[in-house]
């Protein structure tokens, strides 16, 4: 703990720091309250989209056998780019998912497989899944990092700031009040001196 100085004017100061971080410290209560329900929406939508890409995989695993004859299906299936934009949530930007878009490829119909168009629609439907999974898990990471940022402030208020700063004020008020009884002692034994001398 620093040295604290023993004026009223300190006093002032200390009376004027604790306000403060009380005026704040509820504010900071808040945030890490709405991360941590926002962290749970968001953990609670990556297991429902993980739910979702499960059935389209398993829906999928019935036809591997059959993409097994066509070995460049992997060529047919390109991101162009994926779309996203910036969200806001307690203060932290983060990425939103919109989608995905595909490059178009052109094949021989009459040289593919009939099948071929539904596999490559079940395998753009699991790129989106799984894109949408990524930006989620980004979302939770930039989320849990402003958690851990406010809750480290919520302890460094509750646990350091505002009991230190009660400790200053008693101590200056103690100094002070001490201060005060002794120049009225001082003020007494000086008026006793003067009155013996008259």
């Amino acid at each position: 703990m620093a040295k604290v100085k023993l004026t009223k004017n300190e006093l002032k100061k200390e009376k004027d720091s604790l306000k403060r971080f009380q005026r704040y410290l509820p504010t900071l209560i808040l945030k890490k309250q709405q991360l941590q329900m926002v962290i749970r929406q968001v953990e609670a939508k990556v297991r429902e989209v993980e739910s979702e890409r499960n059935k389209l995989q398993s829906q999928l695993d019935t036809w591997i056998p059959v993409f097994g004859e066509e070995a460049g299906i992997g060529d047919l299936v390109k991101i162009q780019y994926i779309s996203t934009d910036t969200g806001n949530i307690a203060g932290v930007d983060i990425p939103v998912f919109q989608g995905l878009e595909f490059q178009d490829i052109l094949y021989d119909l009459f040289s593919k497989p009939l099948w071929i168009d539904r596999g490559i629609d079940m395998i753009k439907s699991i790129a989106v899944i799984d894109a949408e999974i990524e930006t989620l898990r980004q979302q939770i990471l930039l989320l849990g990092k402003e958690l851990r940022i406010t809750t480290q402030r919520v302890n460094l208020f509750e646990k350091v700031k505002i009991p230190e700063t009660r400790e200053n004020i008693r101590i200056i008020q103690i100094y002070l009040g001490d201060q005060q009884t002794a120049a009225v002692v001082r003020g007494k034994m000086a008026k006793n001196k003067i009155e013996k001398v008259k």
